[in-house]
């Protein structure tokens, strides 16, 4: 989610003037807001209800988290909240990744009818999880990872729209997502610093490109490339657990050492 949040670095653009200078400012400012035009075109497509229309909605949402990935780079280059200090990017930020990741993809899931009448309700419970995570001041921690489950609904209503679960499946794997928000586990951030990191950047790179052909047609079957794309969701989830679980197991160890050289 949102790496534009961390545009904090001071590198001035080699010859910018002031005026250049907050013309590139505004210009990152408003590629960012180009995420906002998406989400209205995702709107019409989910609304509109067919399956052409719901491809493109996944494909509006895939340009979406483009931007959302590489604004933040832009706007350490320009060094935009210097330059802007009265407009805050970052909340700008929240507004469309909120819409992109977690209400629009909920919407999608309920309009597409992954889930019988009866069950839409429980969308509820991931919509109000998602606002919670949003808010929560702690979001990120110090040392670059997510806390809790980072609101890829995006991803979450794609897998279930293609790959067509028991609705009852499909519920199960929403409220356990939904569950997770609350649980201070750490997910991966790949746009920040460290190895494995960076190893997730590059297979989310490529991830992103096989999706891109499953949705425009070019590679058959597509269920089965759809089906073998889930590398990198079971990558990305079994990474996050596989240090959380360490970071736990450590935060464990230092009380029980602090123990028995009380008591020697």
């Amino acid at each position: 989610m949102a790496s534009r949040r961390d545009a904090e670095t001071r590198r001035e653009p080699p010859g910018a003037s002031p005026p250049a200078r907050m013309l590139l400012a505004w210009g990152v400012h408003l590629y960012t807001a180009l995420g906002l035009v998406l989400s209205a075109g995702i709107a019409v497509m989910i609304v509109r209800g067919d399956a052409g229309s719901m491809r493109w909605a996944f494909i509006l949402m895939l340009a979406a988290t483009v931007i959302d990935a590489s604004d933040g780079s832009l706007a350490r280059l320009v060094e935009v909240k210097r330059v802007l200090p009265g407009f805050d990017g970052r909340r700008l930020d929240d507004i469309i990744d909120f819409h992109t990741y977690t209400s629009l993809p909920l919407l999608l899931v309920w309009r597409s009818g992954v889930l019988r009448p009866e069950q839409a309700p429980w969308l509820l419970v991931p919509l109000l999880a998602s606002a919670y995570g949003f808010s929560q001041a702690d979001a990120k921690t110090a040392d670059g990872y997510f806390r809790g489950f980072p609101s890829y609904w995006n991803v979450v209503a794609f897998y279930l729209y293609y790959l067509r679960l028991p609705s009852t499946m499909a519920l199960a794997v929403v409220l356990g997502l939904a569950v997770l928000t609350f649980v201070p586990a750490r997910y991966l951030y790949p746009s920040q610093p460290g190895a494995l990191n960076r190893w997730t950047a590059v297979l989310a790179a490529l991830w992103a490109a096989l999706l891109a052909l499953v949705l425009l047609g070019a590679v058959h079957p597509a269920r089965t490339w759809l089906v073998a794309s889930l590398f990198f969701p079971a990558w990305y989830m079994g990474a996050s657990w596989v240090v959380t679980v360490r970071d736990w197991s450590r935060a464990q160890r230092v009380p029980d050492e602090a123990a028995t050289t009380a008591f020697l």
